[in-house]
């Protein structure tokens, strides 16, 4: 990759430490309102839903905005860590949470067409033969899900690759902190002469989400198979 500037395998890395944080955090939440959303009566479950897939109408800046109102030095939730010497806002923290909460839709979307697939005809004979909840959850539910979850994690790892507007708002663009491929790319293109490293960077981002698609839909055959 000598095309590529230090700075840029910076964003590089960081673009894979983000997404993969964000993904591996939100799972089980997405999972755990997927199965609230498909199998109980919650009152005002169109408010909740309609929450749930906000983010996804939503423009990424709007969602950051509120992001930093929420963990700024005035915000109630940034008041609160301040108190402990946590910050969030221009720290790669920030970008996880500003990464999570904007794929998050995606991720709850697809394991809820997953889990409304599930034959509710399973569910009700393991809890014939005396499985619990827990039980039937991991042996019935979880399993025959677990296509939907991996597509799921996969659409929110590449959204979080690709996310900006949240990120830039709640993050920052500090190159080696919070400065993923996206936010590079826009300070190349900010800049006299950057389009040939903003084009590899470019290239670079289809490649690697190229990768990831692939990568998702050999392990749904492997899984499928299983």
């Amino acid at each position: 990759m000598s095309f590529l500037q230090p700075s840029d395998i910076q964003a590089i890395i960081l673009s894979f430490k983000v997404a993969f944080s964000a993904t591996l955090l939100s799972t089980p939440l997405g999972i755990g309102v997927a199965y609230i959303l498909v199998h109980t009566r919650i009152p005002g479950k169109a408010f909740w839903e309609g929450l749930v897939n906000l983010p996804l109408v939503l423009p990424p800046v709007v969602i950051g905005y509120l992001l930093l109102v929420l963990f700024g030095r005035h915000g109630w939730i940034g008041q609160f860590l301040a108190k402990f010497n946590i910050q969030i806002i221009f720290t790669l923290t920030g970008a996880i949470i500003a990464s999570a909460v904007v794929g998050f839709p995606l991720l709850v979307r697809s394991i809820r067409l997953g889990m409304e697939s599930v034959d509710a005809s399973y569910r009700r004979a393991a809890r014939t033969l005396g499985a619990g909840f827990w039980d039937t959850f991991f042996t019935i539910t979880l399993p025959l899900s677990g296509r939907a979850i991996l597509a799921g994690m996969t659409l929110m790892f590449a959204r979080s690759l690709g996310e900006f507007g949240a990120t830039i708002i709640l993050a920052g663009n500090i190159p080696g902190v919070t400065q993923t491929i996206p936010l590079a790319i826009y300070e190349y293109t900010s800049s006299p002469r950057g389009d040939r490293m903003a084009l590899s960077l470019c290239l670079v981002s289809i490649l690697l989400s190229f990768i990831v698609l692939l990568a998702s839909s050999a392990a749904a055959k492997t899984l499928n198979k299983g």
